[in-house]
């Protein structure tokens, strides 16, 4: 057994036994919803004052508005009763390090972990690789407030999406803690 598996097993073992939350219901007690990116630096529950039980939050790489992201949200409002939703990106983002034809490239080459420096991003080439990397648009990131704001006009205008859902924008700050709103995507995002 790794000892990862082992201290997520024992971790849990410990959580199991002081658990009891078993009643909360299904729906999010606080009727919203976060989509933020996958950076272990970011604790929704911690910068947004959650506990279990109050809201969805979606992460994915880049906390970027995915066809994916987008039917979370939609089974958030549709079923779990969510009103409100925000996007949240960070700053320092790995998204912002490359772009598609990058990680297309290195997984050609290898689908072994790449490395990155102050040269950019290199591969062991040590293959196998696969030219599938190329059909994905990995939804890079050049520019964070721009990002959120393209990500919340993709939520507004999506046709699945009901025009009485705010979505706002913001930035969260991985050296402070703080969220900066994105002025535009939230103009974008309010209630029309």
């Amino acid at each position: 057994m790794s000892k990862t598996l082992n201290d997520v097993l024992l971790a849990n073992r410990e959580y199991s036994n002081e658990f009891d939350k078993g009643d909360l219901p299904m729906p999010p007690g606080r009727q919203f919803a976060i989509l933020t990116c996958m950076d272990a630096r970011l604790d929704p529950a911690k910068y947004a004052g959650l506990a279990e039980g109050d809201a969805h939050v979606i992460r994915n790489a880049g906390g970027r508005a995915s066809d994916d992201a987008i039917r979370s949200l939609v089974i958030s409002y549709k079923l779990l009763g969510t009103r409100e939703w925000f996007v949240i990106h960070h700053t320092d983002c790995g998204m912002e390090t490359f772009n598609n034809e990058i990680i297309s490239e290195l997984l050609e080459n290898s689908l072994k972990t790449s490395s990155v420096d102050a040269k950019g991003w290199h591969d062991s080439c040590d293959g196998p690789g696969s030219v599938e990397g190329k059909y994905i648009n990995w939804l890079t990131i050049k520019d964070q407030a721009v990002s959120v704001t393209e990500d919340v006009i993709r939520i507004k205008t999506h046709s699945l999406v009901p025009d009485d859902i705010p979505v706002y924008g913001y930035i969260y700050d991985v050296k402070t803690g703080r969220l900066i709103e994105v002025p535009e995507a939230t103009e974008r995002g309010r209630v029309q």
